[in-house]
């Protein structure tokens, strides 16, 4: 006699047919078998039959099962938030515990045999018990405890603990998540300074928790893109609870939360188990963390001016460094070079706020300069590109700015040029395949010293002062054997010629005059003979080589 095959539950039995239809298919495109015939269909096959759709039963079984619970779950939500004035205030609250221990129970007895409902199920109940809590402070016609409570923060707050030790029990990242949602909602329900920054603290914390005991990285980034937002609705007065919509200041040592969640989301992202240069996880946690910077700055900006220098340079160096940690530990690109970006924003906003203009345009020449040795620390192609476009943007401001020039143009031609002169020495280390980068500092400084001599010196010494830069620049190729100084050079004497021939020809006084051509004269006859007597030693050392390579005359005298 057969023995009897033991009876699967439905799930497995759904299962283990998918997966016989698809060794199946494999097999046959293989050559491994061919097809069966119909008489010899078992019933396995025919229950997998239907199956073939795989979005369909993902729409069917999945999605389906999963909006239908949630409405359930939104529609009890909304029964709750009726006043019902007739009632005492507890007994919707009560109401709604019990429905949520309900819904748990029932997911407890549906693991086994429906995993899927059971999950959505546990997760209504999940938002059922945090919402029927929240009743007791809100949408009720007298409120049980008034929302910003000790009484009322204690509840939301057990209420989040509950949810999150039921998903750490469960160990489901989808579970976990619906718990910091829950956290979150809690923090802006209560509304108060503290305990908002204390519960969203909680909510990251559980996060980084969980993502490094589970393997769940991509949990940070969701709680920090919650965890921003919701800062940025209780600075704006939390006004989806029915709050006035203005800016509320709150204590300044507020602030500083929005620091130490960056510290803690990139602490989180760096301590991840399997580490991958260039990681998804990482990235967008850089992104969201800028997020994170531009609410620090607009709350700063609006709510706390007088502090608002020495916090952006106190979060400049926080984001350099986590700059550094990311590139310490994971040689990420990206990341690194967004928060290197954004610390250096606020450094820029900073030093907008301290100075005045002009003063304003020596400082980001300066910072220019920092950021491109930082750059090449980081070997970062991205940063040095960035700052060059952030370099002419403040040339082009203090173009249109500055009303008389008093010789801050001459900074930016330095800066230029030593820019150049780095990207040259450390080019290897920048993996830079072109000199695109070095020809754009060295072209920017080739127009912006004639422009400043031609403002600050006088009248007369315009042209003079050309052509001592010319000079300057053939004492540069002298020393560093580069050609491109040696063109400034020659193109820096021909601006001379034309300044002279078609401007300074007339506005020069006659003695002027005849010094400048003079001068400019002899300069151009001394760099002549200078480079007739270069292609002249070119020549002799190049001779002797080109006789041992032309091949002796075997021909008749």
């Amino acid at each position: 006699m057969d023995p009897v095959s033991p009876q699967l539950p439905e799930d497995q039995a759904e299962r283990l047919a998918r997966l016989e239809q698809r060794l199946a298919r494999v097999e046959l495109l293989l050559g491994l078998h061919e097809e069966a015939p119909a008489e010899k269909c078992s019933f396995e096959t025919a229950i997998a039959a239907p199956v073939e759709g795989e979005f369909e039963m993902a729409v069917g079984q999945t999605l389906f099962a999963r909006i239908g619970i949630m409405a359930l779950a939104i529609g009890a939500a909304l029964t709750l938030s009726q006043p019902w004035p007739q009632f005492p205030a507890v007994l919707p609250s009560t109401a709604g515990w019990l429905l949520a221990l309900a819904l748990l129970g029932l997911a407890s007895w549906l693991h086994a045999s429906l995993p899927l409902i059971s999950s959505n199920f546990r997760a209504a109940g999940m938002g059922l018990l945090f919402f029927a809590t929240l009743r007791l402070c809100s949408f009720g016609a007298e409120p049980l405890l008034a929302p910003s409570s000790f009484a009322a923060c204690a509840a939301l707050s057990l209420a989040f603990a509950i949810n999150f030790a039921i998903a750490w029990s469960r160990r489901s990242a989808y579970l976990t998540v619906v718990a910091l949602l829950t956290g979150l909602a809690a923090a802006l329900a209560a509304g108060t300074p503290w305990y908002f920054l204390g519960m969203v603290t909680a909510v990251l914390l559980a996060a980084a928790v969980s993502a490094q005991s589970r393997d769940w990285p991509w949990l940070v980034v969701m709680a920090g893109c919650g965890a921003f937002p919701a800062y940025l609705l209780w600075a704006l007065g939390n006004p989806l609870f029915g709050n006035r919509l203005e800016v509320a200041a709150g204590p300044f040592a507020g602030v500083w939360f929005l620091p130490g969640w960056m510290i803690l989301n990139a602490l989180a992202m760096t301590l991840r188990r399997r580490h991958a240069t260039e990681d998804a996880v990482a990235q967008v946690g850089a992104v969201s963390n800028a997020v994170g910077y531009a609410m620090f700055l607009l709350h700063t900006l609006i709510a706390h001016g007088g502090n608002f220098v020495m916090a952006n340079l106190v979060m400049s160096i926080v984001l350099l460094g986590i700059a550094v940690m990311f590139w310490v530990r994971e040689q990420s690109r990206f990341a690194t070079f967004i928060y290197a970006m954004t610390g250096y924003g606020a450094l820029t906003m900073a030093l907008i706020r301290a100075s005045g203009l002009p003063e304003l345009f020596v400082w980001l020449s300066l910072q220019s300069l920092l950021v491109v040795s930082t750059a090449i620390w980081f070997r970062s192609r991205f940063i040095v590109v960035a700052n060059f476009m952030i370099y002419l943007a403040v040339v082009a401001c203090y173009m249109v700015v500055a009303k008389d020039e008093n010789g801050i143009s001459l900074g930016f031609g330095l800066v230029a040029l030593i820019s150049a002169a780095v990207l040259n020495r450390q080019k290897h280390r920048l993996e830079l395949k072109s000199e695109l980068m070095r020809n754009a500092y060295l072209t920017c400084a080739f127009f912006i010293f004639p422009h400043a001599l031609h403002h600050i010196a006088p009248g007369a010494w315009v042209a003079p002062s050309w052509i001592g830069l010319a000079v300057g620049y053939y004492g540069i190729w002298l020393v560093g054997k580069s050609r491109k100084y040696r063109w400034m050079g020659h193109g820096t004497l021909l601006l001379a010629v034309a300044y002279l021939l078609f401007i300074g020809i007339g506005r020069l006084a006659g003695v002027q005059r005849i010094v400048s051509f003079l001068a400019l004269g002899t300069v151009l006859l001394v760099v002549s003979v200078a480079f007739t007597l270069l292609r002249a030693r070119q020549t002799r050392v190049s001779e002797p080589t080109r006789r041992e390579l032309t091949p002796p005359d075997s021909g008749d005298a």
